[in-house]
């Protein structure tokens, strides 16, 4: 396995980024890699980038002048990026002998691919999880004051157009998050290196990955729950005075075929 151009060090930053719905990792197959699943390409002067499919970048020992020309680089390969991307960090420490995790400061054994892999996925999904929780309190807020509608006057709003976005919305977050993140799967590295086992269940707790997740999945299925329930009363509410329009052109329709009658006569 190659070696990280950073591994003679004692301490490293590695910072993760949500740069977008989505990256191409296929499209990558043909460049420089120095590991796959996730995988890993070299970056800065002396660092190296993780890259995850659900749109998350890990860069480890680039320097924050670096940062844009890595980012760059990837950019092409990246669907419906953010503007604003959210990010997390943290401090990689080394100590030989020594592996643990301990109020959000990591402590690692040596700085090698399966342990900078474990380490990334970790953050990553924090990172996403983080981006989806901004965006599921955005939902709540503009769900919020068409449920107090119904609370308190006993009505719907009209715009269906907007609770099916929400719908819509939700549905993509679900689709993101079971299919993509996979927030309770373990990584890949784990596979060929059973030892890291312990060190990748503390870095799950300290981020509370599997936790959050489970919230997040929560908030999910209650804001569509709620978006369905106002959608069906909308719906309910159209049909009803379709109904009405109805009646009122027969008894229209009625009353002209009587005042005809009526005339004739």
């Amino acid at each position: 396995m190659p070696s990280l151009p950073f591994e003679g060090e004692r301490t490293v930053r590695a910072r993760a980024l949500c740069v977008g719905a989505r990256i191409d990792l296929r499209a990558l197959e043909t460049t420089r890699r120095l590991a796959v699943a996730p995988v890993v390409l070299p970056a800065g002067a002396g660092g190296c980038m993780v890259l995850f499919r659900y749109g998350v970048v890990v860069l480890v020992n680039v320097a924050p002048s670096e940062e844009p020309a890595s980012i760059a680089t990837i950019r092409p390969f990246v669907h419906q990026p953010l503007a604003d991307p959210q990010s997390e960090e943290l401090v990689l420490h080394v100590a030989r002998g020594a592996e643990d995790v301990d109020n959000g400061q990591v402590t690692l054994h040596a700085l090698d691919v399966p342990r900078v892999q474990i380490v990334s996925e970790v953050l990553a999904k924090s990172v996403v999880l983080a981006h989806h929780e901004a965006g599921i309190a955005a939902a709540f807020d503009r769900i919020e004051p068409l449920a107090e509608s119904l609370s308190h006057e006993g009505r719907t709003s009209p715009r269906g157009g907007d609770l099916l976005r929400h719908l819509g919305t939700m549905l993509l977050v679900q689709h993101r998050m079971v299919g993509r993140v996979e927030v309770a799967e373990k990584p890949e590295a784990l596979w060929e290196r059973p030892e890291l086992e312990r060190l990748f269940a503390r870095l799950t707790d300290e981020y509370e990955i599997r936790d959050r997740g489970t919230a997040l999945e929560r908030k999910l299925d209650l804001v569509s729950r709620t978006a369905e329930t106002l959608l069906e009363l909308s719906q309910q509410k159209r049909s009803l005075r379709v109904e009405w329009y109805i009646v009122l052109l027969i008894v229209v329709e009625i009353l002209l075929t009587v005042y005809t009658i009526v005339v004739r006569a």
